[in-house]
């Protein structure tokens, strides 16, 4: 973790660590089994993972944050919220973020970035519109603590494996199960149509644990998150103001809104989706609004004991 006064979690740094070395343990046993099975292929599948992983890395903030059209914004287009990010970096004596603002009635907020120095904090202009100074300053100290503890570099490389194993099995499945080499009448066409059968199996298998471990992964750090933003401000009740209030706002958002907003849940402060599609996803990106809400309320009673 790099060194602010947000909160230290153990919890977390132990479980980012146990699933970046299962999921890179993953990745050496996909590769080689790519490399065993492709055959010749081998060098064109090395520069492709590489290739993939170095632009997951280095590009996945900006593609995410021009996804989700977010706009770096001045402290004289903002100054509220400049004011309140200058703050909170003067609190947790960590280096200032980039502030954008995403043109969107979805009241949410996100952070980016591998490091400090690359790192973005936006909040759309539908969760400025509807909270309160203190309540932003909650979620922006959320959005923040995420840079602190370097959980969003981590969650970009974990789920660069997903990704991987997710392009292989569609581009396997959409032409076909690699249909084109069944034509051939030899025993070598029918081992090469075998060998590609077994790469999109496998790649399906990797995709899964890849995908179970990084939605463990992330519900974990949301609620780390929402612990350090609490003890940081020292206003817990104002977070989970903050929470009740994104979340509900959400059954007002029109449900195309939701679904175009849906792919980029990991990065969100609350998921764009309504509360009866919360009660059913067993794998959500985040822990469950009660959940959330119940360990603020230990965290008020801690501090009021204090």
């Amino acid at each position: 973790m790099a060194r602010t006064r947000f909160a230290p979690d153990r919890g977390l740094t132990s479980r980012m660590l146990m699933t970046m070395f299962f999921i890179g343990l993953l990745y050496v046993v996909f590769v080689g089994a790519l490399i065993v099975l492709l055959k010749g292929a081998w060098p064109f599948v090395v520069i492709i993972a590489g290739g993939l992983f170095i632009a997951q890395f280095w590009f996945s903030d900006k593609i995410a944050a021009f996804s989700m059209g977010a706009r770096e914004v001045s402290a004289q287009e903002y100054p509220e919220l400049h004011g309140t990010v200058d703050r909170l970096c003067a609190l947790a004596d960590m280096q200032k973020p980039k502030v954008a603002v995403a043109q969107s009635d979805i009241p949410n907020a996100f952070a980016t970035g591998r490091n400090e120095k690359n790192a973005v904090v936006c909040v759309t202009t539908g969760l400025l519109r509807r909270l309160e100074p203190e309540e932003l300053e909650g979620v922006l100290a959320h959005e923040m603590s995420h840079v602190a503890h370097k959980d969003v570099a981590v969650m970009t490389i974990a789920g660069f494996l997903g990704v991987l194993a997710g392009i292989i099995t569609r581009v396997g499945l959409q032409f076909g199960m690699f249909g084109g080499f069944s034509s051939r009448d030899d025993r070598d066409g029918d081992n090469t149509a075998v060998a590609a059968l077994i790469v999109i199996g496998v790649s399906a298998v990797v995709y899964t644990i890849s995908f179970l471990l990084t939605r463990l992964l992330s519900r974990y750090r949301e609620l780390s998150a929402d612990r350090s933003a609490a003890l940081l401000t020292g206003r817990p009740s104002a977070l989970a103001s903050a929470l009740t209030k994104v979340s509900g706002q959400m059954a007002a958002i029109p449900t195309q809104d939701l679904r175009r907003a849906q792919p980029f849940n990991a990065f969100y402060f609350a998921p764009a989706v309504s509360a009866r599609q919360v009660a059913s996803q067993a794998f959500s990106t985040h822990p469950s609004l009660e959940k959330r809400l119940e360990q603020l309320g230990r965290i008020s009673a801690e501090l009021g004991r204090q």
